[in-house]
């Protein structure tokens, strides 16, 4: 670890005495849907921490969110199965020779689970025993206190607290200051995890990187980028653009009315359309692929489209995807050929109806074999691996390709340029 790239003020666990002592520690597998793992790198990345906190002498109690089960309107917390740890805890044990222990907490019917039931502490002794090996405890979305404010948020740290000795957070891709990933950082001992280190450390790279720089950006909102997608076109010499955020922006600046466009998110995306005008640093894909529905694919209900149509008609239907040919323009592939570093946060295509543009823009990032790759978001990594997955594989054993286990992070690390002022980081600083 080239712990000299890193903030001179971050705790690190490496440094951390844990010798018999329980450690919490919070990591990002959020990866369960509908009961399933869908891609389990999230958990395999986090394997290094555990090994660590064990050859250290710790003692470690796991934690994750699974999910959204409280709902914003209500508050209301959903504690169903769907949302368990219990496909992470099988899967770890397949993978490591221990005995996990998931406690078993009962929810206060909507409330969610209210109060850590006194009866953890038998695992915990059991635990520093050497009797079981890991404590996994339940979704912290399940807890009343984790997104709450005022007492419930303070007596849910309190009680997070007096389980450990130690807290260790992991969980880059869990960005926002909740009680499991930025309180109990003030009320235990704290250290960055040996996977955080990893993040931040490649996340300079995609901060003061080295040029030419090629940044690829999509997504299903515009709201949710406009503020990393500015931030990164002062850095870029290059920006493609995908999904409904390239939607936006054509409808933006030619004054074409795309289905599934908002006058709202126009409006947001002409301000990235006048920063184009002087510097001309984003390059459009003149093809896409116009279909008249969103919920599959039929023959005769879509087709391709060039951008020169879609202004002359003015009004067209849903843009699906980017023609794959785009990328075969010389405009295009030179800029991602002779770049230096490429950044990825995007899926262009409307998944898994089209998916052909995703397809050929990662084939010709993965044909540049100077470049350093750098791939943010759980979509992007599962598309990647689905529709280029020899690329993929690749990869993983490659110094210059790295893949981000938190996309959301990134880019909120890029709007503020800097990693060190997100919340449950800046709680690890001394």
């Amino acid at each position: 670890m080239e712990n000299s790239k890193l903030h001179p003020r971050l705790r690190l666990m490496q440094d951390a005495d844990m010798k018999d002592k329980i450690v919490l520690v919070r990591v990002d597998h959020n990866v369960v849907k509908k009961g399933k793992i869908k891609d389990p790198y999230r958990i395999e990345a986090t394997m290094g921490t555990l090994y660590g906190v064990v050859e250290k002498g710790g003692r470690p109690i796991l934690m994750t969110h699974v999910g959204r089960p409280r709902d914003k309107k209500t508050g209301e917390i959903r504690c169903d199965d769907s949302l368990s740890v219990e496909p992470i805890v099988k899967y770890l044990r397949n993978k490591l020779p221990i005995d996990i222990h998931i406690p078993a907490f009962a929810p206060e019917g909507t409330k969610g689970i209210v109060h850590i039931d006194e009866s953890v502490r038998t695992a915990i002794e059991d635990l520093k025993k050497g009797t079981i090996g890991m404590i996994y405890l339940p979704n912290t979305r399940w807890f009343l206190g984790e997104q709450s404010k005022g007492e419930e948020r303070e007596a849910f740290c309190n009680e997070l607290a007096s389980l450990a000795d130690l807290f260790v957070n992991d969980a880059f891709g869990s960005w926002q200051a909740h009680v499991s990933t930025y309180d109990i950082a003030m009320k235990l001992p704290s250290y960055a995890g040996f996977l955080l280190q990893k993040e931040l450390i490649h996340l300079d790279l995609v901060l003061n990187p080295t040029h030419p720089y090629v940044a690829v950006i999509a997504g299903a909102k515009y709201d949710t980028k406009i503020g990393p997608l500015k931030a990164l076109y002062k850095k870029v010499d290059h920006l493609i653009l995908g999904g409904l955020i390239y939607n936006t922006y054509l409808s933006a600046k030619y004054g074409i009315h795309i289905q599934g466009v908002s006058e709202e998110e126009i409006n947001m995306a002409k301000e990235l359309v006048q920063m184009d005008e002087k510097e001309n640093k984003i390059l459009e894909l003149p093809y896409m692929v116009e279909s008249e529905i969103t919920d599959g694919r039929e023959e005769g209900k879509w087709r391709k489209i060039s951008l020169e149509e879609m202004k002359k008609n003015g009004k067209i239907n849903y843009i699906v995807d980017v023609a794959p040919e785009c990328f075969e323009l010389p405009s295009v592939k030179e800029a991602i050929l002779s770049a230096k570093t490429i950044f990825v946060n995007a899926v262009v295509g409307l998944m898994p109806f089209f998916h052909e543009g995703s397809a050929r823009l990662y084939q010709i990032i993965f044909d540049n074999h100077d470049a350093t790759k750098l791939f943010g978001g759980g979509d992007t990594l599962q598309e990647l691996k689905n529709l280029a997955p020899r690329q993929y594989l690749v990869g993983l054993d490659s110094a210059d390709t790295y893949y981000f286990t938190g996309g959301g992070s990134v880019l909120a690390a890029i709007e503020q340029n800097d990693p060190y002022h997100i919340k449950p980081i800046e709680a690890l600083m001394a």
